[in-house]
């Protein structure tokens, strides 16, 4: 049954890989990095491997990158001569990786999961282990690593209700993988209730907590934002959207043009979650009759400026930290919502729709000490963020209590390290 499966899998996969690369080459017309260095999915080209054994981690995209940032940080200094093998799966994953940690890790493109492509990568890297950053499960890499006798560990691990039914409804395939997988730190008590009903061993799971929490925003982010609030207009509201999805400015452009009326001097913030799209919520915003400035041409923000548009990347933090409010994008459309600690940490007070179920813990920390709302429709929307800056000491309440409670939660690196050490050990 299973070598009848992944038959079928593979053969859907090499079906679609044509595609991948119509739509890589397609979305590289407006953003080159989904065309750049496109061999190495296939494990062509790839860059020599280093002369000892690298630890391996794989982050599929920006997120998972910041999360893996103490990870490396604690593997440089654990095992100072180890090499590390870093791979993500897009380019912004690829170029947040670069600006984190530079030359200190070796960095290429996740190869696509094609039996021959997986054996390729594995067999010239060699690698000492693999961590997988959150959910990242791969038939055909997790049976190359297991024939290679290379130990994996899943870390900051997840696992929806929706992923757990869709896992259960191809169980061989599941428990394929899965035997694979050798440890795996969830981040939370219902991640390893799920994955436990999938037939993983308690002794391979530990809950650890989210590592998103051991993030320490460096002085030079809130002094970044101190610079920007000056150049933005120190007496101007801020309101910022990150990470924002496509559908999602429409609503929030009709909910600033409501707030705009009483606010006259409220200035949007608007930093698309894929740089592909910068241009067309540009086009976007001027269609709604707003007079934008932008981030990628140097314009400055003057008075008569309503939205600026933050087509960078890289640079949201400092952004959210030159902002009273923020809306955190992902969520008022099925996108399941993205990263709401990074302005949490910096004492913002967060508001999001009601898609947040990538984030259902953290939202619902947050959400329980104030610091966090979550908007059922536009109207809520609005409603939130009117009352947040008619009120500026409710507003300052919630962005305390949000920096708190991520100071709070800290120390998942420490129990997430301790496995790495087991999985580390395996392979010596």
């Amino acid at each position: 049954m299973v070598e009848r499966l992944s038959t079928v899998y593979n053969v859907f996969f090499y079906l679609i890989v044509p595609m991948l690369l119509v739509r890589a080459f397609w979305r590289g017309r407006r953003f080159s990095g989904y065309r750049d260095r496109w061999q190495e999915r296939f494990s062509i080209g790839l860059p020599a491997g280093p002369a000892q054994r690298p630890v391996w981690i794989h982050a599929v995209s920006v997120g998972e990158s910041v999360a893996a940032t103490p990870i490396v940080e604690e593997m440089r200094e654990r095992f100072p001569d180890a090499p590390i093998l870093f791979t993500t799966t897009t380019p912004t994953g690829a170029d947040a990786a670069m600006r984190r940690f530079g030359d200190s890790v070796l960095q290429v493109y996740f190869p696509y999961d094609l039996p021959l492509v997986v054996r390729r990568f594995v067999e010239h890297f060699n690698p000492r282990c693999l961590i997988l950053m959150e959910t990242e499960l791969w038939p055909n890499l997790l049976h190359c690593c297991k024939t290679k006798s290379v130990p994996v560990m899943m870390a900051n691990a997840r696992l929806s209700q929706k992923s757990a039914w869709q896992y259960r409804r191809v169980p061989s395939i599941t428990a394929a993988m899965l035997s694979a997988v050798d440890y795996i730190a969830v981040q939370g008590f219902q991640d390893r209730d799920r994955f436990l009903s999938l037939g993983v061993d308690h002794d391979a799971i530990e809950v650890t907590g989210n590592l998103k929490f051991d993030i320490d925003l460096p002085s030079s982010v809130m002094e970044s934002g101190r610079s920007l609030r000056r150049f933005l207009g120190t007496s101007r509201a801020v309101l910022i959207a990150g990470s924002t999805r496509d559908g999602e400015e429409e609503i929030l452009l009709q909910v600033f043009a409501d707030l705009k009326a009483k606010y006259s001097d409220l200035l949007l913030l608007i930093a698309p979650r894929h740089p592909e799209r910068f241009d067309s919520v540009a086009a976007l915003c001027r269609t709604a009759g707003f007079q934008i400035s932008r981030k990628s041409c140097g314009d400055s923000c003057p008075p008569e400026s309503a939205i600026y548009l933050v087509d960078s990347m890289g640079e949201l933090p400092s952004f959210y930290a030159a902002s009273d409010v923020a809306f955190v994008g992902g969520s008022m459309r099925p996108f399941g919502g993205h990263n709401v600690l990074e302005p949490a940490a910096l004492g913002i007070p967060v508001v999001v729709g009601r898609y947040t179920y990538n984030f259902t813990e953290i939202v619902g920390m947050l959400s329980a000490v104030g610091a966090l709302t979550v908007a059922e429709n536009q109207i809520a929307l609005g409603n939130c963020i009117e009352e947040w800056f008619r009120n500026s000491e409710s507003r300052d309440l919630a962005g305390a209590a949000g920096r708190r409670m991520v100071a709070e939660n800290k120390g998942a690196i420490g129990r997430v390290v301790r496995m790495i050490d087991r999985v580390v050990s395996l392979s010596s």
